[in-house]
């Protein structure tokens, strides 16, 4: 029997093979091969059983366009569908209150096929497969003659969904078009000759920011024609049947315009081959990999590590070159609870962009060389600024901006200002801050003087300009932080930490930007204001000092589980390795009252900055393996404080690992500063001034490394031989 069984699972495996090879050509050579072209399949999912729900389905994107992508027991193909700009309007809201606020996030629709015969009615047979280096997922159902792939891919370079589905004997193919909004918010058009289109428009009286907002698809495939306005099925038997969906989000007054824009698009995208588009597909992936990786090997659980980091990176991928940044609570990957009957467009926490909880997804794509991914993410606030600063004007008279933790993609500071009550974010100014340390770090990392310009300058001006107005001085000339809130951890109190240690850092970077960058009177401001800034609160305890969360007598009552004194240590770096008074970032660390794991606590990426290699390792791995128990792929998080899948928990990890294997420091890079006994790794990391760093840590030691410009070489330190 185990015989029978390993013949027929290795012709299993053959015939999905020459299936694959059947709808691809050979991909383009890379002059240099690195570990990732032999490491990076073995991190391929791969599933023996069908679905049966959404619960199992598997992620697919091109960076805007999403898919949830499952096979129920009959042998259907089913994918939702999403979109990172398909926002609705309050109408659309659910019993959450916070999806009323800052619009919904919403998917398409699903699109189910389903071919006949079915090649489950006979055979248990079946595999689906997330081809990672491709982007794409294969399905095989059934054997032998009966045998049927599905190849879904979303094209890495066009707004366009492909299906493509094989067989050796001819069959046909039936499309149908699933919307739990038909005939609510959504329209299915009647009158469409051999294609499915449907649309969600947003009413005119909605919020001005989502008014006419129209989102939706046109589904056609050669062969195929309407059954009804909702379904297309074959006009006569095939073994190749090609299926597009083509996806548009756009402002229309109604939605024949819309349609009349999707029909130019469609047209565009048609004229290419579906070969040479399948080609560059295939080509956007490989380079994507190319960028760097992280493989860690050793035991089971470093194994499991690398799964989480590998599919956390390919997640965001899929999510992280649209028009608005990646959620945190499910990103575009959501699915239905009928637990708590809610559907698909649900998501604990809403629409709004939460700062805090958006960062953990964008730091690690600095090493991880991800840069056209961050993008979105400082667009956003970039776009959000104007407005905020004419808030703060009309409330607080004066010149400035900050950003409220908490506002739909438009801004705004609905949550923040003299009259508002939600003292979470009232009065919390951090994010201006952090964003502006984030930027900063971009413009090191890739030299991208017009980006600084545009939008590093402008935002890290109106928040110093904010910073320098707001608060008074106290009798020593200092500046005064005093209401401010010590992140969400701290309401209202004096000198808070984080803005302390967001001041210095930001400050004393933003006055070494280079010559000509800024006018000289901003520059003496800047000085002026370096010159007045507080240090940090410190205390002594058990002889040992320490960092506090804010100045003065600590009896503020806790509103959260943060630990807002160690940001000085990350993300605003003022404490670490190989900078003074480390043993003050260690004993701070150590004596941290919130201590719990997951979701958007910071302690991996602060262990390893402290060269704690152990307890890195320790949230790391929980960070990294943290599934959530009601899915099935491995990388959708547990929703710990947010909603499944939680992309902070994914976020926060790969940061970690990143930081237990480079730190970088101005042109300083420090290579396995919190490595872990009994680790290996083989990695690829992006560093400062458009340097990558390649090599292979065994047995503790680091071997066969590579530098890129090799001039760089001269500025790296490896901890490893210093310990």
């Amino acid at each position: 029997m185990k015989k029978k069984g390993m013949q027929l699972g290795v012709a299993i495996f053959i015939n999905i093979l020459l299936i694959h090879a059947c709808f691809a050509k050979p991909l383009f050579s890379l002059k240099h091969k690195g570990p990732v072209d032999t490491l990076l399949n073995a991190y391929n999912i791969s599933w023996n059983s069908p679905g049966p729900g959404p619960e199992e389905s598997m992620p697919l994107g091109n960076g805007d366009i999403g898919l949830n992508v499952w096979v129920e027991k009959n042998g259907d193909l089913v994918f939702y569908i999403s979109k990172t700009d398909a926002w609705g309007g309050e109408l659309d809201a659910q019993k959450d209150p916070w999806m009323k606020q800052g619009g919904v996030l919403m998917k398409l629709g699903a699109v189910r096929v389903s071919v006949n015969p079915n090649p489950l009615a006979k055979s248990s047979t079946f595999k689906q497969i997330l081809k990672l280096k491709t982007g794409e997922i294969l399905i095989q159902e059934g054997e032998g003659n009966t045998a049927v792939s599905f190849l879904v891919w979303v094209d890495a370079n066009q707004p366009v969904i492909r299906v493509e589905t094989k067989s050796t004997v001819p069959l046909t193919v039936n499309t149908k078009l699933e919307n739990w909004r038909a005939g609510l918010t959504d329209t299915i058009l009647s009158d469409q000759k051999n294609r499915i289109a449907w649309y969600h428009h947003n009413s005119s009286t909605a919020d001005p920011h989502l008014a006419n907002l129209t989102f939706g698809a046109i589904i056609k495939g050669n062969g195929l024609v309407n059954k009804d306005k909702a379904t297309l099925q074959s006009t006569k038997v095939t073994t190749f049947q090609l299926i597009s969906i083509y996806p548009l989000t756009s402002v229309a007054g109604n939605g024949m315009q819309w349609l009349s824009k999707l029909e130019l698009q469609i047209g565009e995208i048609e004229k290419q081959k579906l070969e040479q588009a399948r080609l560059q597909h295939q080509q956007w992936w490989q380079q994507f990999w190319k960028r760097s990786w992280v493989f860690v090997h050793g035991d089971e659980q470093a194994k499991q590590v690398t799964q989480g980091y590998v599919l956390q990176r390919f997640v965001t991928a899929c999510a992280g070159r649209g028009a608005y940044p990646i959620k945190f609570n499910g990103s575009i990957f959501v699915v239905n609870n009928p637990e708590k009957n809610e559907n698909a467009d649900f998501r604990a926490w809403g629409g709004q962009y939460w700062f805090q909880n958006t960062r953990p997804m964008y730091w690690p794509r600095l090493m991880a060389g991800d840069f056209d991914m961050m993008l979105p993410f400082f667009l956003m606030y970039t776009n959000i600024l104007p407005a905020n600063k004419a808030q703060v004007k009309e409330y607080y008279h004066h010149e400035g901006a900050y950003f409220a933790e908490t506002a739909p993609f438009w801004g705004g500071l609905k949550f923040m200002g003299p009259d508002v009550k939600a003292y979470y974010t009232n009065h919390y100014f951090t994010p201006i801050l952090e964003l502006s340390m984030m930027m900063l770090d971009y413009y090191e990392y890739t030299g991208d003087e017009a980006f600084a310009r545009k939008m590093l300058l402008p935002v890290a001006t109106a928040g110093l300009q904010f910073f320098d107005q707001h608060f008074e001085r106290d009798n020593t000339g200092k500046l005064l932080l005093d209401p401010d809130n010590s992140i969400e951890m701290f309401w209202k109190v004096h000198n808070p930490a984080p803005d302390i240690a967001g001041l210095h850092a930001v400050l004393s970077r933003m006055i070494k930007l280079p010559v000509g960058m800024v006018d000289e009177k901003t520059l003496l401001e800047w000085r002026k204001l370096y010159d007045e800034l507080p240090p940090l609160p410190t205390a002594t305890e058990n002889d040992k000092t320490v960092l506090l969360p804010y100045t003065g007598p600590q009896t503020a009552k806790s509103f959260n589980s943060e630990n807002p004194e160690l940001y000085a240590i990350y993300p605003f770096r003022l404490y670490g390795l190989g900078k003074p008074d480390l043993d003050v970032a260690v004993n701070t660390f150590n004596a941290r009252k919130q201590r719990a794991k997951g979701c958007w606590v910071q302690d991996p990426i602060q262990a390893a900055m402290i060269g704690n290699a152990e307890v890195a390792k320790e949230y790391v791995s929980f960070a990294l393996t943290r599934k959530d128990s009601h899915f099935k792929f491995p990388a959708f998080w547990d929703k710990g404080n947010d909603y499944s899948p939680d992309e902070d928990n994914g976020g926060n990890g790969e940061n970690g690992l990143q930081q237990m294997l480079m730190q970088v420091d101005g042109k300083k890079i420090m290579l396995l500063p919190a490595w872990p006994a009994g680790w290996d790794a083989d990695f690829k990391l992006n560093a400062p001034y458009n340097t990558t760093v390649e090599g292979r840590v065994e047995k503790g030691k680091l071997i066969s490394l590579k530098v890129t410009p090799a001039s760089r070489m001269a500025d790296v330190v490896n901890m490893a031989k210093s310990k």
